[in-house]
């Protein structure tokens, strides 16, 4: 995207944390873990829709950080996101962070059939584009996208925290760890090796946005009780699916779903309460919508971004944060 940006190579000062509509609660949680309050900054619409975005305090020289969730409503969260990158920019900030819990378009990583976009490549121009010098996100649903960048990408991962979850969840060693596609078995694998289980993948085809069909299990489900792991749950069609393929396999009842980034939409409640399970647990990269019937448990990530950010910050290393790891 055009001629490579001048890095600034003044001395930093901050870190200085700003939000927008999409994560704030998450952000002020990050700001409280590091001492710090939000960043101040004037955000309105127009009365056709457009956004405004105005930066309150002063941000020349500072390390900034934009911690902004690109979940529902996508396109406003990351023209906020992108507009708070320029006010910062033109403000004078020595370095912008765009830390970003969930990536959305993240599932459009490839043409799948021909004449299509390549969303998370549209993605990764515009935010280039917006004058970032890095990126931090969490759990993407294609580690592939990192290829999109020129700058810097930084994948963290909420694995750790969602496994520890499910360790209290009364499942011994009669369980099992699923995969409910194959794109979610490294995912899969990860758990596995934290709980010590063995893992099954369900073989699925999508048909469309909101229906997949399924057909067979590979591994030991039979009298087992099944924890379903992936990486986000959207409409909850895949969980659905994958839940129905492993009682015809024998498996016990779906003991809990875990998943980083619980957007659960378009009727993804209903679906996810067919399945009964003891336990959904998610993370706060999305804002969970309210009314849902559901044994839902919540667990931050607040912890892991401050980390993140205080490393960043230091210029030291997030070996121990990053996925893979």
């Amino acid at each position: 995207m055009g001629r490579p940006r001048e890095r600034k190579t003044s001395s930093r000062t901050g870190p200085v944390i700003f939000s927008a509509s999409g994560g704030l609660s998450l952000a002020g949680a990050v700001a409280g873990q590091l001492g710090l309050q939000l960043g101040k900054r004037d955000l309105d619409r127009f009365p056709d829709g457009e956004c405004h975005v105005r930066v309150l305090e002063s941000v020349r020289g500072h390390d900034v950080y934009l911690l902004v969730s690109t979940g529902p409503p996508v396109e406003a969260n990351l023209v906020e996101l992108l507009l708070l990158a320029d006010a910062c920019r033109r403000a004078g900030a020595a370095r912008l962070t765009a830390v970003i819990p969930y990536f959305g378009y993240a599932r459009q990583d490839r043409r799948a059939s021909g004449r299509e976009s390549v969303g998370a490549r549209v993605i990764a121009d515009l935010l280039e584009a917006g004058g970032l010098d890095r990126v931090v996100a969490v759990d993407l649903h294609s580690p592939a996208l990192e290829g999109f960048f020129s700058m810097p990408l930084e994948h963290l991962t909420a694995v750790p925290l969602l496994a520890e979850a499910l360790r209290h969840s009364g499942v011994g060693a009669g369980g099992v760890v699923v995969a409910p596609d194959l794109g979610a078995a490294r995912l899969a694998d990860r758990y596995a090796r934290l709980l010590e289980l063995p893992v099954a993948i369900v073989h699925k085809t999508r048909l469309s946005g909101r229906e997949v069909s399924t057909h067979g299990v590979s591994g030991d489900v039979d009298g087992r009780q099944p924890l379903i792991v992936d990486d986000m749950i959207s409409t909850g069609g895949t969980i659905e699916a994958a839940a129905k393929s492993l009682a015809a396999a024998g498996s016990l009842p779906v003991a809990a779903i875990a998943a980083t980034h619980g957007l659960l939409v378009a009727g993804a409640g209903e679906r996810l309460a067919a399945v009964n399970a003891r336990r959904v647990i998610v993370t706060d990269s999305v804002a969970v919508p309210p009314g849902l019937r559901l044994p839902l448990e919540i667990v931050s990530i607040a912890p892991i971004l401050a980390r993140a950010v205080q490393h960043l910050h230091e210029d030291r290393s997030l070996a121990d944060l990053v996925a893979g790891s």
